[in-house]
């Protein structure tokens, strides 16, 4: 039987002939494999270094090798965070001629760690929560795309951290199913199947003297589930905001602040009944706002400060239209952001006297305009706009500050 590589793009295959595909996977000799941690695996995985990159080898049977390898590429075609799909080998035979598994080939994530890794070493409850929220995010998008992944574990999940920003992705979709759309019963189970997964899991690290005695497997497992019910209520509710009321954008976006999630990006579509609007959560480390603020824009601010000014940014962002994420014709974030410091928040500022602002530092300002502005709207029940909300804000805020503390 002759050899045969299916890969996603010509480059691989040629760099995949030098492996050693005549010999048992678990047998292969040390100069072709890579030390990295991976999780727990029914099937026999390892690390090759494959031409100039890393790939992880797994021996499966060859309807599985196919199904797998078709769902991770439609994973890759919706957006999903989940490992990249190379190629399938199948036609594998030993020196004496006998035939051996075929392999599926997964392009390592550079960066990451297996969810198991990770709770083998010591974290502060702080990861600890950021890793919940990052496996939160990635099953409720996995659900949003119709994707019932069947077997979800802290070995079958990554954990990279790019730019400060915490994020989870799927590595083995054997036991998936991609479907238009699921039914509540479907995500009810993919989310219980993972309940018990990782809380069988950290039992394990619990018994073999590897788990921080801080982690409560049980509980552990059942804050999962908590998670992942609050985000994805959040984001599959009702979402048509009336044109005049487009501070409800502001209403979701401090919802998704306050259940401890970010917005990585949000999509607006409009129609004449109002404007639709979608959210894509993130998880995000400390200090993550003001570096990108400052990227961005060049203001320096406090992360609560900037955790603001960026939430007013990417709703302004959204308005514009050559706003277009991924698309190489749309205008690159950072040009949008100098255009929303030129036109909106160095007016904004410069529309109070320079006696009212006294000392405070700009982004002190914009901040509380921001929080003045929500204010109004959520009490007068419409979008006041940002010029009524400075007017006011000077005249019921500034004025009396100054007039009290002689500033």
């Amino acid at each position: 039987m002759d050899l045969n590589i299916t890969a996603t793009s010509p480059e691989h295959p040629a760099a995949l002939l030098d492996l050693p595909w005549n010999v048992p996977l678990e047998e292969w000799p040390d100069e072709h494999l890579v030390a990295l941690p991976r999780g727990i695996s029914r099937h026999v995985v390892r690390f090759a270094r494959a031409g100039g990159e890393v790939v992880a080898v797994k021996e499966v049977g060859e309807w599985a090798a196919v199904r797998e390898y078709g769902l991770l590429r439609d994973l890759d075609r919706l957006a999903v965070p989940a490992v990249d799909a190379l190629a399938v080998v199948t036609g594998r035979t030993d020196e004496r001629g006998a035939l051996l598994e075929p392999a599926l080939i997964t392009r390592h994530l550079v960066g990451s760690l297996p969810y198991r890794s990770m709770f083998e070493t010591t974290m502060r409850p702080g990861t600890i929560k950021r890793l919940l929220d990052a496996l939160a995010v990635l099953l409720v998008r996995l659900h949003l795309s119709g994707f019932a992944w069947g077997d979800c574990s802290l070995s079958n999940t990554l954990f990279r951290r790019d730019a400060g920003a915490y994020a989870a992705y799927l590595v083995d979709a054997e036991t998936g199913q991609l479907h238009p759309r699921l039914s509540d019963g479907q995500r009810d189970y993919d989310v219980e199947v993972a309940r018990v997964n990782i809380a069988g899991e950290l039992m394990d690290l619990e018994a073999g003297g590897s788990l921080h005695p801080s982690v409560d497997p049980v509980l552990f497992g059942r804050e999962i589930v908590e998670r992942y019910e609050e985000l994805w209520h959040e984001l599959t509710r009702e979402s048509v905001y009336p044109l005049a009321k487009r501070h409800y954008i502001d209403r979701r976006v401090r919802r998704l602040n306050d259940l401890g999630f970010d917005v990585a990006e949000m999509q607006i579509q409009r129609s004449p009944d109002g404007d639709t609007v979608t959210f894509l959560p993130k998880v995000v480390d400390a200090g993550h706002h003001q570096r990108q603020l400052l990227r961005l824009t060049g203001l320096d601010a406090e992360e609560n400060q900037a955790r603001s000014l960026l939430n007013d940014l990417e709703t302004w962002m959204v308005s514009q239209d050559d706003y277009a994420p991924g698309d190489p014709l749309g205008a690159r974030p950072e040009v949008l952001a100098h255009r929303w410091v030129r036109d909106v928040f160095r007016p904004t500022v410069r529309a109070v006297p320079p006696e009212l602002r006294a000392s405070t530092d700009v982004a002190q300002i914009y901040s509380e305009l921001l929080e003045h502005r929500w204010m109004l709207c959520e009490r007068e029940g419409r979008d006041v706009g940002l010029e009524a909300a400075v007017e006011d804000y000077i005249r019921t805020v500034l004025g009396p500050r100054q007039a009290r503390f002689g500033k």
